[in-house]
């Protein structure tokens, strides 16, 4: 039987990278939900081609427009972020793509944990902002956790061939960004256009920001705690500017098993919707006669403070974490708005983070009152600016 696909965020890079995987796969995969936040012509351009039984528009000033364009498809219309809450817990939904960018990704993966779905999830923020509680809510109801960022699928896949052996070591490894070579001071002058030009990946807005801050590597930190119940001094981030080895495993006897691949999205993607099978896919393969030398360095925390930021708030856990997050999303649509500089984006975070009332086992709702203070927090500083 087809394996049906519900997809938060198709329109976004994973969404559509997902999608690319379908089209390979059309006899394995059905898509039967697909949400956007705001690309309507795109969201109504993949609910034809995929034939999708449900679409949401989360910008309900869409609705009518998206509508409109469906009505003669068949094809069923909702809005608002409810509707995809509600969506994904269907009995037509095997798998939950959980691409979604930022804190509003949360409740919709939250209610298909609740529902006992696969989660392939691609959303950082779901377990950066609301870690333990998610995870415990993935043991209650049965609902498994598949990693699509490259460098937790690469860690779930030398677990894999570990044969229970229990890791010593995570090495997390990151590109450096496009700021890898550059002194403090230039970076300091940044501008988003330069920071957007990620070397090796094709992403998103916000997350090239991420990753020329660095703070991407931090959050990937505290997702890698959470997703394989490894405490922070046991994660370690190495740079490895040609991105071909995507992270390692490190065991007791200083063994190290590591995941290799080209930077393609693709693959981490279509392994967590075809787990536990690998599939075929029409990628660029590794040609190690070619490829030439792979080079690693320690990261500085000095030009990338942002990842000394994520550390720091996974070591004082509770809802630091969610503090940090929440700081940091709005201090990225900021610098993208060119309303701030490059440092300020973990400035502001950092500033945001001493000034939050700690919660040490943060509810749900803790956690979502949490993210509304800090973005208002961190809003007012950028007003400051």
């Amino acid at each position: 039987m087809k394996r049906r696909i519900a997809i938060l965020g198709s329109t976004g890079s994973i969404g559509r990278q997902t999608l690319d995987v379908v089209r390979q796969h059309p006899d394995l995969f059905q898509v039967e939900l697909l949400t956007a936040n705001n690309s309507s012509e795109l969201l109504i351009s993949q609910a034809r081609e995929f034939d999708a039984n449900s679409v949401v528009i989360c910008n309900e000033a869409r609705y009518h427009e998206v509508a409109d364009a469906l009505q003669d498809d068949g094809i069923k219309v909702f809005a608002g972020i409810k509707s995809a809450c509600e969506l994904v817990t269907g009995d037509n939904i095997d798998i939950v793509v959980a691409a979604m960018v930022g804190f509003s990704g949360l409740a919709p993966t939250v209610a298909a944990v609740k529902a006992g779905k696969v989660i392939a999830l691609a959303n950082k923020e779901t377990l950066v902002a609301a870690g333990p509680v998610v995870m415990g809510l993935s043991e209650k109801y049965h609902a498994p956790i598949l990693p699509v960022d490259s460098e937790h699928s690469a860690i779930f896949q030398c677990l894999l061939a570990a044969q229970g052996n229990a890791l010593s070591r995570i090495h997390l490894t990151a590109s450096g960004g496009p700021f890898r070579t550059w002194d403090k001071s230039r970076i300091a002058s940044a501008t988003k256009d330069m920071a957007l030009r990620h070397p090796n990946w094709n992403m998103g807005a916000k997350i090239t920001i991420d990753s020329a801050t660095m703070m991407n590597k931090g959050f990937e930190v505290i997702e890698a705690r959470w997703l394989f119940d490894v405490e922070p001094d046991r994660i370690n981030v190495v740079v490895h500017p040609e991105s071909i080895i995507h992270s390692m495993v490190e065991f007791e006897d200083g063994a190290v098993i590591a995941q290799l691949g080209h930077p393609d999205m693709r693959e981490p993607i279509q392994f967590a919707m075809g787990f536990p099978e690998r599939l075929p896919l029409n990628n660029r393969k590794l040609d190690f006669a070619t490829l030439g030398s792979l080079t690693f360095a320690a990261p500085d925390l000095d030009r990338f403070p942002a990842l000394g930021l994520a550390f720091e708030a996974i070591r004082r856990g509770g809802n630091i974490p969610c503090v940090l997050n929440a700081a940091n999303e709005a201090a990225v649509a900021a610098y993208l708005q060119d309303r701030i500089g490059f440092y300020d984006i973990p400035r502001i975070a950092s500033e945001c983070m001493a000034g939050a009332d700690f919660a040490a086992n943060p509810s749900l709702d803790d956690i979502f009152a949490t993210d509304e203070w800090a973005k208002r927090r961190a809003n007012e500083l950028i007003d400051r600016w």
